[in-house]
């Protein structure tokens, strides 16, 4: 009898967290353990108003053979964006139209980027190569993290915008 009750309340505790969960995934809760912004519970958040810079924002990387390998080299993380992907959170830096220059750091329209030393090796020390810099096409935006090890935009550069999925909003969060 007690054997019962034990597996019948561990079946009831799994069942309540289940729901909790897809409740807090669909009511656009994040749960962030990457570096790249600080640890912790994150809201999506709808954007009310274009996307400016200075915005933090959580964002689908595009389905492509890029993305692909940065995923299989451990840079992303599986998630429920097109592509197996997880959303990241970053920083809009630059919009449509704005020149962007990556050479030893990055430079928006000849300001430089405070925290944007580009690595020519990853972690684990295997090349990685910069974007080449250019002009933000029209419909998309520059991402950055100030993290000094971040996957951004001075490695795969301008992201389609209809890949934002809000605003990025700290819930509770462990500040460094």
């Amino acid at each position: 009898m007690r054997r019962q009750c034990t597996i019948t309340f561990i079946g009831i505790a799994a069942l309540g967290l289940s729901v909790a969960a897809g409740a807090a995934w669909f009511g656009g809760f994040r749960v962030n353990i990457t570096p790249s912004e600080p640890l912790g519970l994150w809201r999506i958040v709808t954007m009310n108003r274009p996307v400016e810079n200075g915005d933090l924002v959580f964002a689908c990387p595009p389905v492509n053979a890029f993305f692909q390998n940065a995923l299989e080299r451990g840079y992303l993380r599986r998630g429920l964006c097109p592509g197996g992907f997880a959303p990241l959170i970053k920083r809009v830096v630059a919009h449509s139209g704005q020149h962007v220059e990556v050479g030893a750091d990055v430079t928006i329209d000849g300001t430089p980027l405070v925290n944007s030393t580009v690595r020519k090796n990853d972690g684990e020390g295997r090349a990685v190569t910069p974007f080449p810099g250019g002009v933000v096409p029209s419909g998309f935006v520059f991402l950055h993290s100030s993290f000094a090890s971040s996957y951004d935009s001075r490695y795969f550069g301008p992201v389609p915008v209809d890949g934002l999925l809000g605003f990025a909003r700290p819930v509770l969060v462990l500040d460094p």
